[in-house]
Parts: structure tokens; C-alpha cells; sequence
């Protein structure tokens, strides 16, 4: 106890004296992520089979790699692709190389000869086609790397004749994509791709499987071939003939790459000649071409139409004999005129007399075959358009009506002969149809002139429920022309329904109206006595001013008569009252007239204080009247010099070409009206010190 006691007061009472010293530098501590390549080694290792290799996989994907770790995990997973048996596993393991070689800042090119390497090793076809997936982002990635491109290509030449289809598609895919003017290779019969004799271009090798026997692979051929194009290599002309028999093909989506790869070579090669197989004539391949495609509007596959239809619109080289082919629904046959069924009977009826058959060929074809007439182009072009509109697809309909409006917007002649079918497509039952149709003759408007049985289909959809419908059609009318009197009377007649019945459309209404009777003054001119209802001997009511309709009326007719002089004189009293009203409440709507009437001329109000004339003279008065200020007492020039600020300010509000000068005019006035304040005060002649202390008012003043 004594010896616990002792220690204890030891502990208390003895105290450590620390000597100062020279103080350690501190310690740095660095803060380490944990590798993600150490972690994926650790999963790999614990799985006990492909199933949880797999699994790890999969977690491992969701998750981002930083830049620094890329190559580790990149090395862990090659290790592990040749250790692994499972072809799902590795077909995963190839898809991550892939992933990872896109990664920001991370250069692929040091796992180019594994990826190859693995490549030549490899016997599953699905994870072959992975591995040549995984080349191809590598290359993508290493644009600047000839030798690296070289290797690729050689490798996709090597395994074109794999007897997997997804192989063949990636290689030629590859193809596409990496392949250059001037890369040669050599394909021998075993598929092995050198650089040595015998050489062929890329383009060579792709076509070559135009014909392969999966409709996979001449899909991915074409595509392969599109690829080249679009990346600014020129495809050489004698693949035209080979995508021209694609168009037959039995798998749709070959057909609609070959209709691509045909456009294709109509737009690098439109004047080239080709020959035409069944006469010894020759035509332009643009023209060949336009057939063709034309053809393929009557498809059996509607996404195959749609592409034709939309692609016809863009071959405006075409020339215009065989664009206008397009709208000609005759039945040809032998290249004679195929007389329809009903025609035949008709014929029969009034020749009052059947075939005896006891003279020779007495029914044989009365027409005589003109070789001037003969039409070279193919009988599929022929209303190939009419197809287009008539088809069962609403998107076929809308293509074909785009096409309509991209070949009439370049040609005049072609916009008055499709008027007709595009009129015809107001009646549509498919809503998205009858607006492309109205926004499609809208855009064509200046080249045509609507007849009044065009007219008035056009007119019957202002029936329509859709505000869009309607105010696409007002808009149609306010840029088309029409030919006779009774053309604007019918609109008139047509949009003041359509007025009654939604009075939502008014200021559409009117707008429309407006543009109507500025284009067509003088077929407005002999409807004026009828539209405002004068009389030449007795006076007629006053219309009511409130009424929608009598004021689209009047926008109408002072439209019309701002390009007619001689309207003016048909007006009633009450008329120039209505213009006087209409010009100051809608002066958006009615232009600025000089109206005769009761001996003067009413001159509109905003079109002469608008006027730059007449606002430099009214300045003049202004000035000259201020002239004279030194005449009158203080307090009626000072009123004077403010009502003529006032003015000067609002004359600068309202004619922007005298805006500096009135500015400059009121502001000199306005030092002058404060110059005038100041010398009125009585304290002038005090000193000085006691007139700062006093004259606030002149202060201020001189001040300002």
C-alpha cells in the first residue's frame, strides 16, 4: 500500500521539461482513390464461374473509369478474355474494350495489336463480330494513324468470307468507315487482305457483295458504300448498274439503300449516258435514274414509297418531258395507249356492232404507233405521282406532296400542271394532309393563277373544325391569284360564311381581305356598286359600322382602290365617313387614299401630317412663329415657347426623319423659356453673395 502511495505522489508531483528545438517539417498525406483495376481483379478472381464473371462484368460498366485507370482495367481484362472458355463473357469483355477506348484523353492505340491479336485467336462468330465492332471505335479514335487504318482494313478484308452474316457486316461496316481513295488491297479466294499484287480499291470489295445471298449483308454493303460517300470519297460510276438491280430485290431494306445509292450516283453523274436495254436508245442517268426511282413509288413496302417520293423531290436535273411524265396515268402496252375497259365498251355502243369474226383482224387496234410519241422513260414512271397521292399511307401522301412542292418551286410549268392534283388534296380526309397541302401551294403561289372550279374546292375547306386549317388557307389566299370577278366574289362570298360562322377567324378574315383586294384592283372595280350596295339615282341606308362583315367588305374595296383611281368615284358619302372611321381605328388593315369628295379632296390625316413635306413645313411655322416672340408679353411667350416644345417633341415622335432637328429645336427652346425665367426675377441687381443666398429660383435655372 505504502509502495502504491509512493508511486502515486511520484506521478503527481514530478513534472517532464520538454527542451524547445528545431520543429519537424509536417508530414504530407495523399489521399489515394482505391484502382479500379485492382478491383476488378479481385471480382474476377472471386467468381467461381461465367455466371458471376458476367455479373461482375455488368456492375463493373455501370460505374465510370477515370482516365489514369483505363489502360490497368484495359490489361486486367485481356488477361482475363484468354483465360476465359465462356463466349458470353468475352463477347462482354470485347464490348468494354470498345467502351473504354472512347474514354476522354485515353489514346487507344496501345491495345491495337491485342485487340487484333485476340481477333486472329478467336473462333466464335458472335464474339468475332464484337472484337471487329471494338477495331472499328479504335479507329474512329486514332484518325490521325495511317498504318493503325491500314491494319484494320486488312484485318475486315481477312474475315469477309466468314460464314456468319454479322462477321461480314461489321467488316464491310468497317469498310465504310476507315476505308480511303487510296487503300489497295488483295482479296484472295481464302479472304486473306495484302497490300501486294493484284490490287483492288475498297469499293471493288464492297460491291462485290451486292450479291451476297443474305439480304443482311447487301444491306450493310450499300450502306457501307453510302458511308464512303458521305465521307467525301466519289463512288465510281459502273456501281450504278448493280444498285439498279438491288431495286428489285426481295428484302425491303435492301431496296431502300439501293434507292439511296441510285439518287446517290444521279447527283454525281446527271449528264453520264447510259443505254436503255430494251431499244438501242441512249438517255441521261439522271433521267434514268428518276425513272427508276419513280418505279419504286408503287412499292410494297410503305417505307420504301415514303423514301422514293421524298427523294424524287430533290432530282431537280431531271429533264422536264420525263418530270412531266410523272402526273400521266395512261395505261401503256407495247408502247401503245392501253384503253381502259370502260372506253372499249363505249367504243362497241356506238359503233352499234360486235366482232362477227368473219373478217379478217376487224378488231384489231385502229391507232397507228408515231415514233415521235414513243416514250423511252419507264412505264413505272408514269403517274408516278398519282400513285404517290392515292396511296393507302397518309405518310406516303405527305411525302408525295412534298416532292410536288421542291420540283414546282423550280420549274413553272411543272406548278401549273400539279395544281390540279395538289387542289385535289384539300379534300384528304387525314388532317396533317390538307395542311401540308395548303402550305405546299402557298409556297408555289407565284407561279400559278387559281380557276373558279379550283377556286371553290379550295374555298369548301373553310368549313374545317382546325383554326390551323383555316388560317393556313387565308394565308393561301392572301398570296394567290385568280383569274375573273366571279373568283373574288366567290372568296369574298366564301370568307364571310366562314366569318358568321367562327367569328374567332375576324381579323384573319379581314388580313385575307386586305391581301385580296390589293392583288386583284381590277376585278374588284366592276363589283364595287354590288359590294357596297349604291344606286345611281337614290340614296341607299347607311350600313351599320359595327357589322364584321361590312367592314371586311370596305377593307376589300379600299385596298383595291388604292391601286384604281377611278374607284374613288363609285363611293357614297357615308363611305369617305367609314374610311375616315377605319383609317384611325384599323389603320393596319386600310391603306392611306386621296379620296374626292363634295368638291375637296379629303386628304387622309396620317398621310399628310406623315408625310415628310408637310412635317418640314409645319417645323417651318413653328419657328417662324417663335420668330416673333420678342413682340409679345412674358407670359404669352412663355406659353408660346411651351405649346411649341410640346409640338416639336411629338412631331419627333411621329416622323423619325425629322427626329434630330425637332430635338435640336426644343431643346434650344427650352433653354430659352429658362433664360427668359431667370431674367424675370427682381433680385438681378442685389450682390452677388446675398443672390445665391435668395435666388433659388434663378439659381436653379442657370443651373439646368
Amino acid at each position: 500500500m505504502a509502495a502504491h502511495l509512493k508511486k502515486r505522489v511520484y506521478e503527481e508531483f514530478s513534472h517532464v521539461v520538454q527542451i524547445p528545438h528545431e520543429e519537424a517539417p509536417a508530414k504530407k498525406l495523399r489521399l489515394s482513390k482505391p484502382s479500379k483495376s485492382a478491383a476488378l481483379h479481385i471480382d474476377l478472381c472471386k467468381a467461381t464461374n461465367s455466371t458471376d464473371a458476367l455479373q461482375s462484368l455488368l456492375q463493373f460498366a455501370r460505374k465510370p473509369v477515370e482516365v489514369e485507370s483505363v489502360e490497368g482495367v484495359v490489361r486486367i481484362l485481356l488477361e482475363h478474355y484468354y483465360k476465359e472458355a465462356d463466349n458470353s463473357v468475352r463477347l462482354k469483355i470485347a464490348s468494354l474494350l470498345g467502351l473504354l477506348s472512347k474514354t476522354q484523353g485515353f489514346s487507344p492505340d496501345c491495345i491495337v495489336d491485342d485487340a487484333i491479336n485476340t481477333l486472329n485467336n478467336e473462333k466464335s462468330h458472335q464474339v468475332l463480330a464484337q472484337l471487329l465492332d471494338t477495331l472499328l471505335l479504335i479507329g474512329t479514335q486514332l484518325p490521325e494513324s495511317p498504318a493503325v487504318r491500314q491494319r484494320l482494313i486488312e484485318m475486315a478484308c481477312k474475315h469477309l468470307s466468314d460464314t456468319y452474316f454479322g462477321v461480314r457486316n461489321k467488316c464491310l461496316k468497317l469498310l465504310g468507315c476507315l476505308g480511303m481513295m487510296d487503300t489497295s488491297l488483295t482479296k484472295d479466294s481464302e479472304g486473306q487482305g495484302t497490300s501486294s499484287g493484284g490490287a483492288r480499291d475498297v469499293q471493288s470489295i464492297i460491291s462485290d457483295y451486292f450479291g451476297d445471298q443474305d439480304p443482311r449483308v447487301r444491306t450493310a454493303a450499300l450502306k457501307a458504300m453510302l458511308q464512303l460517300h458521305e465521307r467525301g470519297i466519289k463512288i465510281h460510276e459502273i456501281i450504278y448498274d448493280q444498285a439498279c438491280r438491288l431495286l428489285s430485290d426481295d428484302y425491303e431494306q435492301v431496296r431502300s439503300a439501293a434507292v439511296q445509292i441510285v439518287w446517290v450516283l444521279s447527283q454525281l453523274f446527271p449528264e453520264s449516258i447510259v443505254p436503255i436495254p430494251s431499244s438501242n436508245e441512249e438517255i441521261r442517268l439522271v433521267d434514268d435514274a428518276f425513272g427508276k426511282i419513280s418505279h419504286m413509288v408503287s412499292d410494297g413496302s410503305w417505307m420504301v414509297r415514303v423514301q422514293a417520293a421524298k427523294t424524287l423531290g430533290s432530282m431537280l436535273q431531271v429533264s422536264p418531258h420525263f418530270l412531266e411524265q410523272t402526273l400521266d396515268k395512261k395505261l401503256m402496252s407495247d408502247l401503245r395507249r392501253k384503253r381502259t375497259a370502260h372506253e372499249r365498251a363505249k367504243e362497241l355502243f356506238t359503233s352499234g356492232e360486235f366482232s362477227s369474226g368473219r373478217k379478217w383482224a376487224d378488231d384489231s387496234p385502229k391507232e397507228r404507233l408515231d415514233t415521235n410519241t414513243v416514250n423511252l422513260i419507264a412505264s413505272g414512271a408514269c403517274g408516278a405521282f398519282v400513285h404517290g397521292l392515292e396511296d393507302e399511307m397518309f405518310e406516303v401522301r405527305i411525302a408525295a406532296v412534298e416532292a410536288l412542292s421542291q420540283l414546282a418551286r423550280s420549274s413553272a410549268s411543272f406548278a401549273e400542271k400539279c395544281l390540279d392534283f395538289l387542289v385535289d388534296m384539300f379534300n384528304d380526309e387525314i388532317e396533317e394532309v390538307r395542311l401540308q397541302s395548303i402550305h405546299v401551294l402557298r409556297e408555289i403561289s407565284t407561279h400559278i393563277t387559281l380557276r373558279e372550279d379550283q377556286l371553290d374546292t379550295v374555298l369548301a375547306v373553310l368549313e374545317d373544325s382546325s383554326r390551323d386549317i383555316r388560317e393556313a388557307l387565308h394565308e393561301l389566299i392572301c398570296y394567290t391569284n385568280v383569274s375573273t370577278k366571279e373568283c373574288v366574289q366567290l372568296a369574298l362570298l366564301e370568307l364571310l360564311k366562314n366569318l358568321n360562322k367562327y367569328p374567332t377567324d375576324r381579323n384573319s378574315v379581314w388580313k385575307c381581305l386586305k391581301f385580296l383586294g390589293s392583288r386583284h384592283p381590277t376585278l374588284v372595280l366592276p363589283l364595287v356598286p354590288e359590294l357596297l350596295s349604291t344606286h345611281p339615282y337614290f340614296d341607299t341606308p347607311e350600313p351599320d359600322m359595327d357589322d364584321p362583315a361590312y367592314i371586311a367588305v370596305l377593307v376589300l374595296v379600299f385596298n383595291a382602290a388604292k391601286s384604281c383611281p377611278t374607284m374613288p368615284a363609285l363611293f357614297s358619302d357615308h363611305t369617305f365617313r367609314h374610311y375616315a372611321y377605319l383609317r384611325d381605328s384599323l389603320s393596319h388593315l386600310v391603306p392611306p387614299l386621296r379620296l374626292p369628295g363634295n368638291g375637296l379632296d379629303l386628304v387622309d390625316s396620317r398621310c399628310g401630317s406623315g408625310s415628310v413635306e408637310s412635317a418640314q413645313l409645319f417645323l417651318q411655322q413653328s419657328l417662324n412663329r417663335v420668330s416673333t416672340i420678342q413682340n409679345l408679353e412674358a407670359p404669352g411667350a412663355q406659353d408660346l415657347l411651351n405649346f411649341t416644345i410640346r409640338d416639336l417633341q411629338r412631331l419627333g415622335e411621329l416622323q423619325t426623319e425629322l427626329v434630330g432637328a425637332a430635338d435640336f429645336c426644343a431643346t434650344y427652346l427650352r433653354c430659352q423659356l429658362l433664360l427668359m425665367k431667370a431674367l424675370q426675377e427682381k433680385l438681378w441687381n442685389m450682390a452677388v453673395p446675398l443672390c445665391l443666398k435668395q435666388n433659388v429660383t434663378a439659381t436653379a435655372a442657370a443651373q439646368q
